[in-house]
């Protein structure tokens, strides 16, 4: 009896093991133009959009891109990297946000509300459809840190770049065009840091409104309607090393960041 109860035991112990591995996520999926979202998201089995991805991915993983393709919309509600290095990685949408960024919390230890998008090209399909409402918006209710790295954003009614409520998005590199209402723009407290870009030919460059933050340095900002608009209650900070030219004929008032933008 007592030889039984222990075999017993040790095959409850061995289901129960198992089965909680079994339906662990991982930390690494994969996407890949010609995938399928019914598969697993894995090397040899790829998922064909970012939300089923998403779905797949362990909290704090990555989603990493084979090969070139358009992986749609997706709405973003924990930790995750999704990194297209080395690929032609894309989101195209019409009249709709690309990506929503929305982490409500509580996370557990040690996961960060941190959220990173990389070498990616997000693009409003003006002239086939509705343009883009919003390229990336990030509304999180928990603090989020947001970084973009070499992303690529055009094409957008609204605006390329939304950050609201207290999130920090930093921006290094990547091309921010053809965005009919503002490529940057920041409202309430949050703040957003530009380094390394280029804003060019939009309604409007850069705004922060609300008591929120724009720092900018080493960026190109040429032949937008309106360069610098002024807010209400926002601060542009520049590091003095920007380049601008050519922020004629918009509508909306210019102002001057804290410190004077160099014209090169």
């Amino acid at each position: 009896m007592t030889i039984r109860f222990a075999r017993t035991a040790c095959v409850f112990t061995a289901c129960v093991f198992f089965g909680s591995s079994a339906f662990a996520q991982p930390l690494r999926t994969w996407v890949s133009g010609t995938g399928n979202d019914a598969d697993p998201c894995s090397r040899t089995a790829p998922c064909k959009s970012f939300s089923a991805a998403l779905a797949a991915t362990a909290a704090g993983g990555e989603i990493s891109v084979l090969d070139p393709g358009g992986y749609g919309s997706v709405t973003i509600t924990k930790p995750i990297t999704i990194s297209g290095v080395g690929t032609q990685a894309g989101i195209l949408v019409s009249g709709a946000t690309a990506v929503n960024i929305s982490i409500a919390g509580p996370l557990a230890a040690p996961l960060t509300a941190t959220v990173t998008l990389r070498n990616i090209q997000i693009v409003g399909a003006a002239g086939v459809g509705s343009p883009g409402v919003i390229g990336v918006l990030v509304t999180s209710p928990m603090a989020t840190k947001v970084i973009l790295d070499n992303v690529n954003i055009r094409g957008f009614g609204d605006s390329g770049v939304r950050a609201e409520g207290a999130n920090k998005v930093s921006i290094n590199g990547g091309v921010f065009s053809e965005n009919g209402g503002i490529a940057i723009h920041a409202i309430d407290t949050s703040s957003i840091n530009v380094a390394n870009a280029q804003i060019v030919g939009n309604n409007i460059a850069v705004q922060a409104d609300l008591g929120s933050t724009i720092r900018l340095s080493n960026n190109d900002v040429y032949d937008n309607k309106t360069g610098f608009a002024c807010g209400t209650g926002g601060t542009l900070a520049s590091a003095g090393n920007n380049r601008k030219a050519g922020n004629v004929g918009g509508a909306v008032a210019t102002c001057n960041p804290t410190v004077a933008v160099t014209i090169q």
